[in-house]
């Protein structure tokens, strides 16, 4: 496996581009999602994300990565694997109980055939003091049940809370060419500052930034009520992709390429943490092609730059009944 490092997390090298998981629990059977995963990783992606709640109690991310090194053992040691819980029915449960529940829970669906690298909370629970989590967190760590800690969807306020009482390996955000907020509101700066790792999700802009025209739909059928992919917003956005592919057409990149290639881009750039892109695939042609390593130049970076000021993203990320799951 060819792996262009960035940095060690939890004492592993890194690629420069991970792998998301989800979209494998949305559609593929496992059969033809284990080669997907391995093309991911003979790609250099080695840096995989997945949840407890992606998918079905039954059938999640857990279970799929359980099949794969069932099948591949010797690619265990090759892969950091950062999984998301401590989430149910649909809401964050940061009491100590119920993230020890959500640990052993990942841990027996996996039962020994790869341990958990980074175990990181869902969501904020804004019940409970994100201190009292993270207790349990390291009580966790020092049981050799997790390899390290993570958040994800968090801001500045609770970013700096957190490094105080545990080290933080990683925070899991979306960042895209229609969400750049982290580079904004302190966070990238603060995940610098505590040698914090961002990984970036939704690196596609959840699928938009490959739309060919504001007729679109997402393939999501819980997207279309996000207020980016209502119509008004729609035909603004599109100014901003078209604008955007214009730049991939001259590079003889695909979008997909051009977006991932961004994020890498900004990591480490002036006061920006590390970033590492985790696009999702299911066909082994995207894993890849999401793979495969486009340079952008700083004339790039310059021309995006110029097209995102003149082209400002339109509605939020998410709609008013979520926003008690996020923070900016």
């Amino acid at each position: 496996m060819a792996l262009e490092s960035t940095t060690m997390l939890v004492d592993k090298p890194v690629g420069r581009t991970g792998f998301g998981l989800l979209r494998l629990n949305a559609g593929p059977s496992t059969e033809e999602a284990i080669p997907v995963m391995k093309a991911a990783l003979e790609a250099g992606c080695n840096l995989w994300s997945g949840a407890e709640y992606y998918g079905t109690p039954e059938y999640n991310s857990l279970h799929l990565v359980h099949s794969y090194f069932t099948k591949y053992p010797e690619d265990a040691e090759k892969v950091v694997l950062s999984i998301k819980g401590g989430y149910r029915n649909r809401f964050p449960d940061g009491s100590a109980e119920y993230i020890r529940q959500s640990v052993d829970n990942c841990n027996s669906i996996l039962a020994g055939t790869k341990s958990i690298d980074i175990f990181m909370l869902a969501r904020v629970d804004k019940s409970v003091p994100i201190e009292t989590s993270l207790g349990a967190l390291n009580e966790l760590v020092k049981e050799s049940k997790i390899g390290a800690i993570g958040l994800s969807e968090v801001g500045a306020e609770k970013i700096e809370r957190a490094c105080r009482v545990a080290t933080i390996a990683a925070v899991e955000l979306e960042v895209s060419l229609m969400a750049t907020d982290i580079f904004h509101n302190g966070v990238s700066q603060l995940c610098a500052k505590h040698n914090v790792v961002i990984i970036a999700y939704g690196v596609l802009g959840r699928g938009q930034l490959m739309f060919q025209s504001a007729n679109d739909i997402p393939s999501a059928p819980f997207l279309r009520g996000f207020p980016r992919f209502q119509s008004e917003a729609m035909e603004a956005n599109m100014k901003l992709i078209l604008a955007l592919r214009k730049v991939a057409e001259r590079k003889g990149s695909t979008m997909a390429q051009l977006c991932i290639g961004w994020i890498k881009a900004m990591s480490k750039r002036g006061d920006t943490a590390e970033l590492i892109p985790i696009p999702g695939s299911t066909t082994v042609a995207c894993a890849k092609e999401n793979g495969a390593n486009v340079e952008l130049s700083e004339k790039d970076i310059q021309e995006i730059d110029g097209i995102l000021n003149q082209y400002k993203v339109v509605g939020e990320r998410y709609p008013p009944q979520m926003s008690s799951t996020w923070e900016e």
